[in-house]
């Protein structure tokens, strides 16, 4: 058998992280409807039931693993995905779920 390396530990960190919050019902939605479409933090509240501070609070995890990106116009802020890698990695994963 070839010897392979295992990646390094950042990069395994970095990933569990990701995956990790990705593992979030209420965040798996908010991707989804971004996936779809931009838009801002109240009209996110209004489609998952949620208010703007609950919302706001899943967001900001969601920065923070670089899932997703705001624009600001005016007083609102609009959101949407970070870039393309992640909109394909939510794609594949639902084709994996619906596939099993």
């Amino acid at each position: 058998m070839r010897e392979r390396r295992m990646p390094a530990d950042g990069l395994v960190h970095a990933l569990a992280e990701t995956f990790q919050a990705l593992s979030d019902p209420t965040r798996v939605r908010i991707i989804w409807a971004l996936s779809h479409q931009e838009l801002c933090v109240g009209d996110l509240a209004g489609l998952l039931g949620l208010t703007d501070s609950a919302v706001s609070h899943q967001l900001r995890l969601l920065r923070g693993q670089r899932l997703v990106k705001y624009r600001k116009h005016g007083k609102a802020t609009y959101y949407t995905l970070d870039d393309d890698h992640i909109r394909n990695l939510f794609a594949e994963g639902v084709r994996h779920v619906n596939l099993g």
